[in-house]
């Protein structure tokens, strides 16, 4: 089962432009939101996100980057010592999507609801491409 967004949110033109199609996952750092692709097609979401707060020592890095490795409902950060609930790493200095507060800005990640970090946990393989703009 899929978890659902509680409102439908849309891409705009510039966010189908902005990520390519080889992209499994995209994050638009401006309206705050991510979704998960196959081949350009939307597979999942978009779903609201928080990133890090823009100009600040934690903010969320923009590139592209590959899925490095995930962890499990439990795990801790052992940075800052909070949990990172089905964390999905992809960026270099422990970057990753996991559960977190959608209103609290992260250190550099991108929370999502506790849901929908499981599910990308369980569809964002190891080597998946993420692009953050």
């Amino acid at each position: 089962m899929q978890p659902v967004s509680p409102s439908p949110l849309t891409l705009t033109a510039l966010d189908r432009e902005s990520c390519p199609a080889k992209a499994t996952a995209c994050v638009d750092l401006t309206r705050h939101l991510t979704w998960l692709q196959s081949a350009g097609k939307v597979t999942f979401g978009p779903i609201r996100a928080e990133p890090g707060p823009p100009g600040s020592a934690h903010a969320t890095p923009r590139g592209i980057f590959q899925v490095s490795w995930r962890a499990g409902a439990t795990f801790v950060s052992n940075i800052y010592h909070e949990p990172m609930p089905w964390a999905v790493f992809f960026a270099p200095g422990g970057i990753a999507f996991h559960g977190g507060s959608l209103t609290t800005p992260s250190h550099g990640c991108v929370h999502l609801t506790d849901e929908n970090a499981h599910y990308y946990n369980q569809h964002l393989p190891d080597g998946a491409e993420v692009v953050v703009f």
